[in-house]
């Protein structure tokens, strides 16, 4: 069976990135949040395996979707995706919950290294 994700970025170009290194590696995209409040929603419906977690968007940053999300589900993964740029915003994220990070751009080895690091624990 195989794993299940939701991409969660305000940009769609960005989405379309991830989805094609998902898709490439044999993981189905459950679904697709544009914001932090869409991807709070979403997970209530899918429950995916894991959550791709864009940090700066608009209205609801990553780390405040990410914090709700967990607060409810503490077993959620939840991957954070950042510009190294943003190394406080990343300690951030962690130290909310999230279970790792991905750096943009975004390279397919290093994307997939990281998801199923934490997929398998």
């Amino acid at each position: 069976m195989s794993k299940r994700v939701m991409i969660v970025d305000d940009a769609l170009f960005m989405r379309t990135m991830l989805r094609d290194i998902f898709e490439s590696a044999g993981w189905q995209v459950v679904v697709e949040a544009e914001t932090g409040a869409e991807a709070i929603e979403e997970y209530e419906i899918h429950h995916p395996d894991l959550v791709s977690m864009d940090i700066v968007m608009p209205e609801m940053s990553g780390i405040e979707a990410l914090t709700k999300i967990l607060s409810k589900h503490p077993a959620a993964r939840i991957v954070v995706c950042s510009a190294l740029s943003q190394k406080d915003l990343i300690l951030n994220a962690i130290n909310a919950g999230a279970k790792d990070f991905i750096v943009k751009p975004f390279q397919n080895a290093q994307v997939l290294e990281v998801v199923n690091r934490v997929v398998t624990g």
